[in-house]
């Protein structure tokens, strides 16, 4: 993932700061990030979705709300409505770029946010909420003392997450007037509603409420115990996993022809963890994997090891290459496993000498169900051998490196 810092016009001609997260290989669809109350586009959930989506081929645009984080203009004088006007103007700024977007994703505020712009944003396909109140005014609990003098004086500086900013009467009494009812009903999109049962800062039944009042296509996936802003690296990767499985049914995200030399298109491997060894794995905008070491050697387990993936594709290739010369023959074989381990003995174990280095074993043990005769599963045994992905490792492969400019 690349990384562009953007700038854009906001609701009030302010210029607000950005972030323009682009997918490494092709780029398939946009989707725009909004922050949560006083948050900014830089907190950790933002970066680890972005991330996650730029891997399948999407762009995500996640920027700093009027008087917030790196942009202009002041805090005070925003409301609900001028923070879905934002949102317009991001839309409009990556249609100039010619990448509009198809996806919101809104988190807490920022999620009753594209809910209430979708509908002056063409071309949205799909919206996500994370953790996102059903009632925008829900938001003044946060600062619920402070609203006597508000109403008094017009504004009240207050404290929120160890900050000080200034509320506005504009904003109380915009919030107070925003009903999303018809705004959910009237969504015209597929909606993924996420939210943690344990979430104290807005309740689950916010996302019953929401999830209620739209319509088909929608779906809602609990965070389980995740804290509202979804602090966890653990969570932040679980709710982009399901968001990039969940919009992939929604976005038209056919990527390209493959390169010439790679039929297969690229695998790409990118380091998750800079800590440990966990890394991304991707296959194009759909297959998403992780790979890692085990405890022992230094790894957090989450993931097969680079053996491990050896193993796997000699494994996946002689099971699909058996069905296919079964189907291809009609005989009755009804179920196919295959047992893998990968070892390393001295070269001279395989008749070579006793000098000779290590050199890599598989073991594999095919398992047959069906009722086959002897003839057949013996010539299944024989065609195991044929499987390419056999052949390559028996084979001397040829590996070109090269480092990236």
């Amino acid at each position: 993932m690349s990384t562009e810092r953007v700038e854009f016009i906001g609701h009030s001609g302010d210029r607000l700061a950005a972030r323009l997260d682009l997918p490494d290989g092709p780029h398939l669809a946009t989707a725009i990030f909004a922050h949560c109350f006083t948050c900014s586009k830089d907190i950790p959930a933002a970066r680890r979705i972005a991330s996650r989506l730029s891997a399948m081929g999407i762009a995500v645009l996640r920027f700093d709300f009027t008087g917030l984080g790196h942009s202009e203009g002041e805090f005070a004088n925003t409301t609900f409505t001028s923070n879905a006007e934002d949102l317009v103007a991001a839309a409009a700024y990556l249609a100039g770029r010619n990448m509009p977007p198809a996806l919101l994703i809104g988190h807490s505020l920022g999620g009753a946010a594209v809910m209430r712009a979708r509908a002056d944003i063409a071309g949205i396909k799909a919206v996500v909420t994370l953790g996102a109140p059903f009632d925008p005014a829900h938001v003044t609990h946060n600062f619920h003392s402070a609203l006597p003098e508000i109403a008094r004086h017009g504004k009240a500086r207050v404290q929120l997450a160890g900050r000080s900013f200034i509320i506005g009467q504009d904003f109380i009494e915009d919030i107070s007037r925003a009903d999303l009812t018809t705004r959910i009903e009237t969504l015209d999109a597929a909606l993924l509603v996420l939210h943690a049962p344990q979430d104290a800062t807005v309740g689950i039944e916010n996302a019953s409420d929401i999830f209620t009042a739209a319509r088909h296509p929608k779906s809602f996936v609990t965070l389980d115990d995740a804290d509202h802003l979804i602090t966890d690296p653990d969570d932040a990767e679980y709710a982009a996993e399901v968001i990039a499985a969940w919009a992939a049914r929604y976005l038209d995200l056919r990527p390209p022809a493959p390169p010439i030399g790679a039929p297969e298109g690229v695998i790409r491997v990118t380091e998750a963890d800079a800590s440990g060894f966990l890394q991304d794995v991707n296959a194009g905008p759909f297959h998403h994997a992780l790979a890692d070491e085990p405890l022992a050697y230094g790894g957090t387990n989450k993931g097969m090891s680079p053996y491990g993936f050896l193993a796997a594709g000699l494994g996946a290739c002689t099971s699909m290459t058996l069905r296919m010369y079964a189907r291809r023959k009609d005989w009755p074989l009804t179920h196919v496993w295959v047992d893998v381990t990968h070892d390393k003995v001295h070269a001279q174990d395989a008749g070579g000498t006793a000098s000779s280095p290590k050199i890599d074993s598989f073991k594999r043990e095919i398992h047959l169900s069906g009722p086959l005769d002897s003839a057949q599963r013996q010539r299944l045994l024989e065609i195991a051998d044929r499987c390419p992905v056999h052949k390559t490792l028996e084979s001397a492969a040829h590996i070109t490196t090269l480092l990236a400019d």
